[in-house]
């Protein structure tokens, strides 16, 4: 198998309409992932007052997410498929539309089951996008910069939590939670800024001309590519090591507005500064974990971010002085970092031709297998409490650093043909 040499094609670094192509690329991913958190933030920093004004159990409210969750899993086959068979940019703009739009709509929804379905819809277009930006990132940077650039995109996603954080605080307990959902449409400024300013991957134009050139079954990718015997085993345990990392994370964040609010006492406004603090604390937390990726291979990372998980999670849920939990938070969300470095690690695992659908695939179908993590831990918490269930969470990033082990180190591996 011959390894691409990772460096960017005159296209994609050449200057054009000002910035070059792999900086306005840089640009949207960080934009579309932003709001892609903010939408899914919104219905965590809602849930106490929809279990209000609905009169539903945490359980039932935990199956929101769950229904978010079954989205993204669907959407990381369809969008992957389509990415790699339509283009990263056609593919990244048809996702935002898609949960901007249909989180906006939750806004008016009448009741528990429309809120449900409407969130199922926009998990489709939620989850599509993580696999279109890490292929499209690996595309326009080169090898040795591609853990950064990835972690940097990535890093977008604590940005874009904070802001739901913020938007609560101040829209909450003013005008309520259904006006916090019609924030989601703001994404559309990700659709624009992508269609008026960011091109085509030219990579991947060039692999689908010499594919459509060649005819026959090549001319357009199947999704049973990636069970080839020879990425069957990148494909089995790059999701389960993801599943059990979503499984944590989702656990944690579903309810962390929550347990603060009802286990810990707190008002809705001191809760998002919390909350605010904990993705200050994962953004660093992307940047340090993008720099020790580059530099000791995204696999190393990955195993010293699950080792931090493991251990700082229980600590937090068992956490009782507030003071404590202000600065245990970002503390602990700083192994929270580990969807940037999988954008690097999971796209150069595969070849260019399945590059989207593959890492899409490890990483969205893992985030539709950790559907049921909000909805097990409302169960725990009707039994025990939420605490119990957070602090179980760290088990579940033990985990993912063991299915980590089985992987290869891919430092300075761009693809694989």
């Amino acid at each position: 198998m011959a390894i691409e040499t990772g460096t960017a094609t005159p296209a994609t670094s050449a200057a054009t309409h000002g910035l070059p192509v792999k900086w306005r690329v840089l640009i949207s991913g960080f934009m579309s992932y932003a709001f892609d958190a903010l939408d899914f933030m919104i219905l965590a920093m809602s849930l106490p007052l929809i279990i209000k004004e609905l009169d539903i159990t945490m359980a039932d409210a935990g199956l929101l997410g769950t229904a978010t969750l079954l989205g993204v899993g669907i959407s990381s086959i369809a969008m992957g498929w389509f990415a790699d068979n339509y283009g990263r940019k056609t593919a990244l703009m048809v996702g935002i539309a898609i949960f901007g739009l249909f989180t906006a709509a939750i806004g008016f929804a009448q009741g528990y089951w429309s809120i449900m379905a409407l969130r199922f819809i926009a998990g489709l277009g939620l989850g599509g996008i993580w696999g279109v930006i890490a292929a499209f990132i690996n595309e326009t940077w080169p090898s040795h910069q591609s853990g950064r650039a990835a972690s940097f995109v990535f890093s977008s996603w604590p940005i874009g939590f904070g802001s739901a954080a913020l938007l609560a605080g101040f829209i909450l307990p003013r005008y309520g939670w259904r006006v916090l959902f019609f924030c989601g449409a703001a994404a559309l400024l990700a659709v624009a800024y992508t269609y008026v300013f960011v091109p085509e991957s030219e990579t991947w134009k060039k692999a689908k001309a010499e594919r459509e050139a060649g005819g026959g079954a090549k001319a357009s990718v199947g999704i049973g590519e990636i069970f080839a015997p020879e990425v069957l085993h990148y494909t089995i345990v790059g999701t389960l090591s993801a599943s059990f990392a979503l499984i944590a994370y989702w656990g944690v964040n579903t309810w962390v507005p929550t347990f603060l609010v009802k286990e810990r006492g707190m008002a809705i406004a001191d809760m998002s500064m919390f909350i605010v603090m904990l993705n200050v604390g994962m953004f660093l937390g992307y940047q340090l974990f993008g720099f020790l990726a580059d530099t000791i291979g995204g696999k190393n990372a990955l195993i010293i971010n699950f080792v931090g998980a493991t251990v700082m999670v229980p600590i937090y849920g068992f956490a009782e002085s507030t003071t404590l939990l202000f600065w245990l938070g970002p503390v602990m969300a700083l192994f929270f970092s580990y969807a940037g470095i999988f954008g690097s690690y999971f796209a150069k695992l595969y070849p260019l031709r399945i590059r989207s659908l593959g890492s899409g695939f490890c990483f969205d179908v893992g985030r539709g297998i950790s559907a049921f993590a909000p909805f097990l831990l409302g169960q725990i918490a009707a039994h025990y409490s939420l605490a119990v269930g957070i602090a179980l969470c760290g088990a579940s990033f033990a985990l993912a650093g063991v299915m980590v082990l089985m992987l290869p180190d891919t430092r300075g591996r761009e693809a694989v043909d």
